[in-house]
């Protein structure tokens, strides 16, 4: 058995190393770059929103009031007339990354840190590399990408989005996987 405290240098390092990863992919590699298509006429859809001061939180429109409500038939008649949405509104003013990317980090670290936790469990100090890399790798993926796939499922989310977003936790698990075999205690 390790401890999570013995593992502090590859928890933060695998952190630090997938924040920066992730900056640049999103940033050059800007494959993500077609995940939000644009509302058409989104100007005039704006203007007509503006009026009615919608706070930042998530929406389902139309929404019924109970699951009974699901089988009205005036339920059942917005449904087919449309548009059915489900989305978030955020804070108005300009864009800022400084709290969102704060969040990533220490999601990164959290990601991290149960890794370590759970392979910490399972082995020993010393385990070759190729054991610590399958245990992190595959508790990494679980945390940067399993969860993913409930937004395609349940919210109808494009599909090659959350593919894009889960081959991104696929990189981040090997990354940490590999951070982590490198700095196992010996």
């Amino acid at each position: 058995m390790v401890s999570v405290i013995s593992l502090a240098v590859p928890i933060l390092l695998s952190a630090l190393i997938v924040f920066v990863t992730s900056s640049l992919m999103h940033m050059v590699l800007r494959y993500h770059q077609s995940d939000y298509r644009e509302v058409p006429r989104a100007d005039a859809v704006q203007d007509a929103l503006r009026p009615f001061n919608i706070p930042p939180g998530d929406y389902f429109l139309p929404r019924p009031a109970s699951p009974r409500d699901m089988k009205s038939p005036e339920f059942i008649e917005k449904m087919k007339k449309g548009p059915v949405i489900f989305m978030t509104v955020m804070q108005s003013g300009p864009p800022t990354m400084g709290q969102s990317l704060i969040l990533w980090f220490v999601y990164c670290v959290v990601v991290g840190f149960f890794s370590a936790y759970v392979t910490g469990r399972a082995l020993t100090p010393g385990a070759n590399y190729s054991t610590v890399f399958r245990f992190i790798g595959t508790s990494a993926f679980m945390g940067y990408s399993l969860a993913l796939l409930q937004f395609s499922i349940w919210y109808h989310r494009n599909w090659g989005t959350t593919i894009k977003s889960v081959f991104d936790g696929l990189v981040y698990a090997l990354l940490t996987a590999g951070t982590f075999g490198w700095l196992w205690p010996r």
